[in-house]
């Protein structure tokens, strides 16, 4: 399935928030919690599976937009060196009277799966969009769901970042 433009529209703002900062912290910095070395595909194969993991918890049918993890720079930090991977997909569920489920089961889930729901309610939107971000310290990684009701057809919204990553010694970041 393609990516919506909608859902573009909602990921990429929102995507741009979690890359500047998001309550994955280290607790001595406002800085993005730092999630190890690594490659570039390493890392972006590693998140993916944590997306699963999640799409795993939400427990209806339905179908998930076809995209991949994508590398992005940490802010303040040599691009070359350091980077965290995004991945944004969309679950659109087999029935509309099913988005109210996954996102509760998301709710009730998650937390028994090692993230720790930082922020759930409704947004500023004209549509008061319901918006769920937790944050996985073992997994160093952050997701950010957003419940659109409203959409034709309505869907989840689901943004999955990493920490900031540094590239083993003598490499350099790929970008993808």
């Amino acid at each position: 399935m393609k990516i919506k433009l909608g859902v573009l529209a909602v990921a990429v703002p929102l995507a741009l928030t979690t890359l500047t900062g998001c309550s994955m912290t280290d607790k001595e910095s406002d800085d993005v919690t730092y999630a190890g070395t690594s490659t570039s595909s390493d890392a972006a194969d590693a998140l993916e599976k944590i997306s699963s993991g999640i799409y795993d918890l939400i427990g209806v049918k339905g179908k998930t937009s076809d995209s991949r993890a994508t590398v992005t720079e940490c802010a303040g930090k040599d691009p070359d060196t350091y980077f965290r991977v995004l991945h944004p997909w969309s679950f659109t569920p087999a029935s509309p009277d099913d988005l109210e489920v996954a996102m509760q089961r998301l709710k009730e889930a998650l937390p028994k799966h090692g993230w720790k729901i930082v922020e759930y309610g409704p947004d500023n939107s004209k549509n008061k969009n319901l918006r769920l971000t937790a944050d996985n310290d073992a997994k160093k990684a952050s997701a950010h769901i957003i419940q659109m009701a409203k959409d034709n057809p309505p869907m989840l919204s689901v943004d999955v970042i990493s920490g900031c990553y540094q590239v083993p010694e003598g490499q350099k970041v790929e970008h993808f």
